[in-house]
């Protein structure tokens, strides 16, 4: 998967994610999971219902 760039709320910045995978929601909408490449901390980054 391409780079994911998404907001960390504990660095307070962009950053980009490592470890991504796509997943779906219950809702049935798409996001990608990963981590903060700087601090490790869970991250996701809502797509939409592509």
């Amino acid at each position: 998967m391409e780079k994911v760039e998404g907001r960390c709320m504990r660095c307070k910045d962009k950053r980009v994610m490592a470890k991504t995978e796509e997943v779906v929601m219950k809702n049935g909408m798409k996001a990608v999971r990963g981590e903060c490449e700087k601090c490790s901390t869970k991250m996701y980054k809502i797509l939409g219902k592509k």
